[in-house]
Order: structure tokens, then C-alpha cells, then sequence
């Protein structure tokens, strides 16, 4: 049995395919057209899918699309014609079409005739194939659920119970009330305002103190229970509707918060403008308050369940700082979370959705890595590499962790192409960049030469999963990078690149099991150094994160990275040299 999961016509497009019950590919359209977020249907991403199963678009048994344009129709419905908003109503309605007509897109992606496709089509509402894609694919046959993220056909929080092949949604928060919306306001108004911004000032916060608690208690607050209520005169959404493209391309979204945010924070941060120490403040609040809420949410969701296993998914879900602080502050011991927890992982969701929640299906398979994406032999990645008249260094596969090792710790920037492409915002290990977490001068290394972002944003330590407790506070597996735990004190000057200036880490638990390759090269790292951590950052350069071997070989070329080690194939940036 083949399901195809899809995510459409929203930002994050994707595709995922299911054979059996068991993932075999998922991907991102945005890595296929370099748009970042990509949004509209995602061609090429479910053309991938079928030819990693080589499978015909005949074969689909079902198609499992992460939109319900029937769920909550009458709030949908009453809201735009209580606003009189009748573009928004038209634009509503012709994205409802496009989602219903998602079997003739399928065919037009493969070059088929619609009428030969046969799979039923199933539209999954989006929180419930949010939660689907976590608790689905997680080791747990029992868990707390919590979904959180801006707006999914009108809902923004949902939550319940898992157990075995059912989801028992318990309760949801409804528009115009959502985590994501606030998030996403104030990550506006201080001036990033590109969609999927939101992770800049989660790195700002930690430069700040909460001097904004009291205004950001007026702008959200609890409600009691699993429950809590914007104040709206401070947002756009409910009364003057936010600009939204989700056709190809990369998604727009307009600014959500009003005037008023103004009136009660300052003015706002223009676009560029230098970062103050108000807008430090105004993050570091921020922040503080969605740790509050989340906090207080998760604490009344464990009275509800009594269950002390957490599977969470949504945009909100990405926020590692929120994540890593559940285990202080809730009695929850377990927590999982899929490395694509925001829309790009409702693709998966609805596919499990439709597998187990409708069709019963057992359970036999479990998430624990995320490498779905494309992957390319030696053969081709020579094929390249001679194409370009790029000369290289086959080294054998056993000493190949070890080279590595050592030009990481001689202080050079490394690319790796390894492998499968991941699935999900994060690099872990196959399209990543590596450097020596030691040398405290890395971070600033490579944004001069090659991520030119904010200097305020952390770079990620890559460490050995059996090291976790040595280095940090906290041992409870990260494989996904969605953790953020402290280091521990007198660890802070061995790791001083990847270490936050609250003395913190986004940490990527690395174990032989899901990433034999980088497990190893980490392992040489530490017995070329005795450090079990390298600093991991995405292998791009403002673009999505680069799929093909001609991408990574042009991000190679026109950045000052040292080494690209693609395959067992080694390739030396002479030109380079060290420059600073």
C-alpha cells in the first residue's frame, strides 16, 4: 500500500511517501526551486517520492492532503462575511478549489493522465495531521498530544491523548487566538519580516531581560485551563484581515499587529535598522511570555492525560528554548518532536493519519532520523566534479572520519554532503558545515566568510549522544537539533563557539545508529582533541539548504569554505587559503 502525504498551497510545501507504513522519502519543494518556504503545490517534491520507491503515480493507493476545507466551514464562513472582506472570501474559495482538484495536480506534477489516477483522496484537518506526525511516528504507544502554530483551517492549538492507532483530540483553541499569531507579531515589529523569521529572536532573547513583563502580560494571557486569549486591539487579523500569498514562491505574510503595539511598546524596529537594547528587551519578553503560557498549557495538559509522555508538533514546536526547559517546568519525562514540526511535517502527518487513524493499520514504524531526502552516488558526484574540472581526493571510506577530523581541527571550515538530504529546517550531519567548536573566533569566521546573518544568532553544537551528560545539564536525547539545553559551566570555554551567550546550546545529539558517518567524524574529532562537539550549521548561504551536488559545489566555490567533502570524494578551496 502506497500513501502519498501532502502539504499545499501554504508555506512549506512538501511531499511524503508512505509504503507499508514505513517513510521511505520526504522533502521540501523549497529545496527543489531554491525559494525559500516555498509554498503552492509541491511538484517536485512528490515527484521525488515516487522516484526514491520507483513507483508510478498509477501505484498510489492514497493520496493524503493536510487541509480540510470542511473543518470549521461556519467560522470560516462567518468571520469573512462578518468583515465584508469579499476578496478574502474569493481568494478563500479559489484556495478551497485548489485543494479539492489535488488528485489532478498529482497528475500534472507526473505528467499523467488524470483520469488514470485511481487513489482516494483524503483531506486531513491541519492540527490532526500535526499531532498524527508526531505521535504516529513516535516510540510511544501512549502520550500526551499538543499542537501549536499560527492558524490551520482556523485552528491554532489542539490537544489530547495518543494511544495505539487513535488520536483523542480533548480540545482546541480557535481563531483569533493563537501562540503562533503573537509570536510571529512581535517578530514583525521588530523588524524580521520575512516568513519564518521567528528563530532570529529566539536568538535575540538572550541578550535581554524581561524589562516588557507587564506589557506583554496585557497583549496575551492565560485563560484557565488549556486556554489563553490575545488581547486583539493590538492585531490586525480579526478586524483589517493580513496580505497572504501562498501561490509558488516563497509565502508573504503581511504585518499582523497594529498601531496600537506602538502605543504600548515603543516604535517600531524598521527593516536593517541597528539592533538596540530595547529590541533585546522586547524579544527577551517575548519569550518569556510564550515560556509562561506554553508552560502553563503543558502543566494543565498532564492533569488531564496523566500521562508523562509528550509528543508536540507545529511551528511553535521549533522553539528549542521552550523545549528545553519542559522538563523543569512540567512533569513530563519524555518528549518527542519529528525534526519537520512545523507545516513541512503535516505532509507526513496526514499520510499517517490517513494509514492508521482511518484505515487501522498497525503500528510498526518509528522516526528517528531524518534523512528522507535525496541522496547521490560516488559516480555521480564524480561525474560533477570532473564535468566542473574540479580536482579532488578519493579517500577510502574507513579513513575518511579521520581526514576529516583533522582539517576540522586544524581550524578549516568544512562542508559535508553525505548521504540522504534531510527533511526539515535543521542540517544534521548531511548537508552541514563543520568547524572546531574550541576556537572561540568560529562564529564570527563564518559568518564573515560564509552565512553573512545577525550576529546575535547561535550556531549549533553536534555532540556524541552517549557525551550528552558531560557537556550539558541535560542528557535527554536531541537527535533533531529542537532541544536547547544549558552547558554545563566549566564546559563553556572548551566549546566556547557553538555555546550561547547565556551559556546555552541548540544541541544535536549524534548517536552511530541514526548517522554512522558523522558519529565517526565526531569520534575522531574528540580522540584527534578530546572534544566530543563540533559546531554544525546549515550547508547554504541565504537559500534553502543546498539539495544537489552542483549546488554544493557552487556554495563551496563562491564562499570561503576549506574543504567540501562530498561522497568519499575530498576537494580542496586552494584559492581560499585561511582568509579571516
Amino acid at each position: 500500500m502506497i500513501v502519498l502525504g501532502i502539504n499545499a498551497y501554504h508555506g512549506d510545501a512538501s511531499a511524503a511517501i508512505l509504503v507499508d507504513g514505513k517513510l521511505m522519502a520526504a522533502a521540501e519543494e523549497e529545496r527543489f526551486t531554491r525559494l525559500k518556504h516555498n509554498a503552492g503545490f509541491p511538484y517536485q517534491a512528490v515527484r521525488y517520492c515516487l522516484e526514491a520507491i520507483g513507483a508510478k503515480p498509477t501505484d498510489i493507493t492514497h493520496i493524503a492532503v493536510s487541509r480540510n476545507p470542511k473543518a470549521h466551514l461556519h467560522q470560516k464562513l462567518f468571520h469573512s462575511l462578518k468583515r465584508g472582506k469579499w476578496k478574502n472570501i474569493l481568494d478563500r474559495l479559489l484556495n478551497t478549489r485548489k485543494i479539492w482538484n489535488i488528485a489532478a495536480e498529482v497528475a500534472k506534477a507526473t505528467d499523467t493522465d488524470p483520469a488514470k489516477i485511481r487513489a482516494k483522496v483524503h483531506w486531513v484537518e491541519h492540527h490532526r495531521a500535526h499531532l498524527a506526525s508526531s505521535f504516529f511516528v513516535s516510540p510511544f504507544e501512549k502520550a500526551s498530544l499538543l499542537s501549536v502554530d499560527g492558524f490551520g483551517d482556523f485552528v491554532s492549538t489542539m490537544w489530547g491523548i495518543g494511544q495505539g492507532n487513535d488520536l483523542g483530540i480533548q480540545g482546541l483553541v480557535s481563531f483569533p487566538h493563537s501562540l503562533g499569531v503573537f509570536y510571529t507579531a512581535i517578530t514583525q515589529f521588530l523588524g524580521f519580516q520575512h516568513y519564518g523569521d521567528e528563530f532570529k529572536v529566539m536568538g535575540l532573547a538572550a541578550y535581554g531581560e524581561p524589562a516588557y513583563k507587564e506589557q506583554f502580560s496585557k497583549i496575551i494571557h492565560k485563560n484557565g485551563g488549556i486556554s489563553f486569549k490575545l488581547a486583539l486591539p493590538y492585531f490586525k487579523h480579526t478586524t483589517e484581515g493580513v496580505t497572504m500569498t501562498w501561490e509558488n514562491g516563497s509565502p508573504f505574510l503581511g504585518p499582523l499587529y497594529s498601531s496600537n503595539l506602538e502605543k504600548l511598546l515603543g516604535p517600531e524596529r524598521p527593516p536593517g535598522a541597528p539592533v538596540e537594547k530595547m529590541h533585546q528587551d522586547i524579544a527577551h519578553s517575548l519569550q518569556h511570555q510564550l515560556e509562561t503560557i506554553m508552560f502553563s498549557i503543558l502543566n494543565k495538559l498532564y492533569e488531564k492525560t496523566g500521562c508523562d509522555k509528550l509528543c508536540m508538533a507545529g511551528g511553535v514546536a521549533l522553539n528549542c528554548v521552550v523545549n528545553g526547559q519542559i522538563f523543569d517546568h512540567t512533569p513530563f519525562r519524555e518528549v518527542y518532536i519529528q525534526p519537520a514540526a512545523n507545516d513541512s511535517g503535516t505532509s507526513i502527518g496526514a499520510a499517517y493519519y490517513v494509514y492508521h487513524e482511518i484505515l487501522k493499520k498497525p503500528r510498526t514504524f518509528v522516526m528517528n532520523h531524518a534523512y528522507y531526502g535525496p541522496e547521490f552516488t560516488n559516480q555521480t558526484i564524480k561525474k560533477t566534479l570532473e564535468r566542473r574540472h574540479v580536482q579532488y581526493k578519493e579517500i577510502p571510506p574507513h579513513a575518511l572520519p579521520t581526514h576529516v577530523a583533522k582539517e576540522i581541527a586544524e581550524g578549516k571550515i568544512v562542508g559535508l554532503f553525505e548521504g540522504r538530504m534531510e527533511f526539515g529546517p535543521r542540517a544534521l550531519g548531511n548537508r552541514s558545515i563543520v568547524v572546531d567548536s574550541r576556537r572561540p573566533e568560529m562564529k564570527d569566521i563564518l559568518n564573515k566568510r560564509i552565512k553573512h546573518r545577525e550576529p546575535f544568532r547561535p550556531f549549533a553544537p553536534s555532540i556524541l549522544e552517549e557525551s550528552t551528560g558531560d557537556y550539558f545539564e541535560k542528557s535527554h536525547p536531541s537527535p533533531f537539533m529542537l532541544f536547547t539545553y544549558r552547558v554545563k559551566p566549566e564546559k563553556q570555554q572548551e566549546i566556547p563557539a557553538p555555546t550561547h551567550v547565556d551559556g546555552t546550546g541548540r544541541v544535536q545529539t549524534v548517536s552511530r545508529e541514526s548517522n554512522l558517518f558523522y558519529w565517526e567524524v565526531i569520534k575522531a574529532f574528540q580522540k584527534e582533541t578530546g572534544v566530543p562537539v563540533l559546531l554544525n550549521t546549515s550547508f547554504n548561504e541565504n537559500e534553502p539548504i543546498v539539495c544537489t551536488p552542483e549546488e554544493a559545489l557552487d556554495c563551496f566555490k563562491r564562499t570561503h569554505m576549506d574543504t567540501l567533502v562530498m561522497g568519499n570524494m575530498v576537494i580542496a578551496n586552494e584559492a581560499n587559503g585561511k582568509k579571516a
